[in-house]
């Protein structure tokens, strides 16, 4: 059932230089962004799912796709320089003078294809069911423990950056993880205080590395298409 205290914002902006059009460039047939959008609404929690971009094309296939664009993205808010946690107070802010407060926001990635609709609402029930949590995110384990990484000095020799680690096995070193990069969700008026920098009460996601792939060039793409099709069974 649908929520209206939780907004979803699918942040895309028109310019990407590293992979020109990423935002709705095709992937496995249909533009990226689709399948974040698909996910929201399929999750069926959302009051609105909506897209903040500066371009009238991504804006265009975002409501084909059966998003909302309420509004065009500010010019200031789509260089280089801006950031997404901007993007989302700025969006935030935008909804409170249109008379919409939301208790809860989600921000998903444009090119998260990997993100389900089931991770999308047992995320949101994990949130609101968690006493004191004001955000969570998709995270996944280093795939090598960064505890034993080398580092290289300026006369060119790689050394060891903990090495109080060197003999230790990695069975008994603490696991580690990373944001994976696809998706959040934050208690709004929190966020907004606190201008994005969120660094506790979280609620972690975890998901598996063969769902976790960056987009930043081309091998980055052809290999996140490869682990969907194999997910998938597209042959």
């Amino acid at each position: 059932m649908k929520n209206e205290n939780i907004l979803a914002i699918i942040p895309a902006r028109g310019g990407s230089k590293r992979i020109p059009g990423k935002n709705i460039r095709e992937f496995l047939g249909k533009p990226i962004i689709a399948y974040s959008i698909e996910a929201a609404l399929k999750a069926d929690i959302f009051d609105e799912v909506m897209v903040s971009t500066d371009s009238r094309e991504i804006a265009d296939i975002a409501l084909e796709c059966g998003a909302k664009v309420p509004f065009m993205r500010d010019k200031v808010l789509s260089d280089d320089f801006a950031t997404t946690d901007d993007v989302i107070v700025d969006t935030i802010k935008r909804y409170e003078n249109r008379q919409k407060n939301y208790k809860w926001v989600a921000c998903i990635y444009p090119t998260a294809p990997f993100v389900t609709s089931e991770q999308l609402k047992d995320a949101y029930k994990k949130i609101v069911s968690t006493p004191g949590a004001v955000a969570t995110m998709t995270m996944t384990a280093f795939s090598y423990p960064p505890q034993r990484s080398h580092i290289i000095g300026e006369d060119g020799f790689a050394v060891f950056k903990e090495p109080e680690y060197i003999s230790a096995r990695s069975q008994d070193l603490v696991k580690m993880y990373h944001d994976a990069g696809q998706f959040y969700i934050y208690d709004a008026q929190y966020f907004v205080r606190a201008n994005g920098i969120i660094t506790e009460k979280i609620i972690p996601v975890i998901v598996d590395e063969m769902r976790v792939q960056d987009i930043d060039n081309e091998s980055d793409w052809k290999l996140a298409e490869l682990k969907y099709s194999i997910l998938n069974n597209i042959v």
